[in-house]
């Protein structure tokens, strides 16, 4: 029997769907994730050199293992041996062919929202490798722009500070969003991508599942 849950995933997914088409994304719904990550892989040319920003959900998709078993050339910044080295492979990440991501919010009008706290990561979303491929969770999904900003900004950067846990922020330490000045701050950057150029570089793939932060 389906649920209430699956019942309204199944209307929202595909409408939010259409509002990043006529935005000019390629975009998909699916229900089931492995259907999810099997057209990511197929997206993905094997000559392609591929990288990521700092992604919860494209980690606990284990698209990250499939590419390594499939032989695909990584910029993997966490074997870096040094930090010099581990700041290096960031920066040839934005001149990767493909590049992988979540996005922080999703409004419902079909804009994206992130956070970072380098700007490696929105960086080469707005500009470099050829293509992004962005994964996220019908969590993601916000009602309209303002309610998304709020959800990446008191929902997912909380979250996300708590992987750091020897970064001294607000919300480190309270769980709750601050507005703060930090050094450590997770908020240096607020971008909003509000239309795809050129179109159809930036491939959003939404799965009617609670994914990532």
């Amino acid at each position: 029997m389906i649920t209430p849950f699956e019942s309204r995933n199944s209307k929202l997914g595909p409408r939010v769907v259409k509002a990043l088409k006529d935005r000019q994304f390629e975009a998909w719904y699916f229900t089931d994730p492995f259907e999810a990550v099997d057209l990511i892989m197929s997206l993905i040319p094997k000559i392609h050199v591929v990288s990521w920003g700092g992604t919860v959900t494209v980690t606990d998709l284990g698209i990250k293992d499939r590419l390594a078993a499939g032989g695909y050339t990584l910029l993997d910044r966490d074997k870096a041996a040094t930090p010099e080295e581990r700041a290096e492979k960031m920066r040839q990440a934005l001149l990767c062919d493909t590049f992988l991501m979540s996005a922080n919010a999703i409004s419902e009008d079909g804009q994206l929202v992130n956070i970072d706290g380098g700007g490696n990561r929105v960086a080469a979303l707005c500009y470099g490798p050829k293509q992004v491929i962005v994964v996220a969770g019908i969590n993601k999904i916000a009602k309209t722009l303002n309610d998304a900003v709020i959800r990446a900004r008191t929902i997912a950067a909380p979250l996300n500070a708590q992987r750091f846990p020897e970064n001294k922020t607000p919300c480190n330490e309270t769980g709750s969003c601050a507005d703060c000045k930090s050094p450590d701050t997770v908020c240096s950057h607020i971008v909003t991508t509000r239309y795809c150029k050129p179109a159809g570089r930036i491939k959003v793939v939404l799965i009617g599942k609670n994914l990532g932060l």
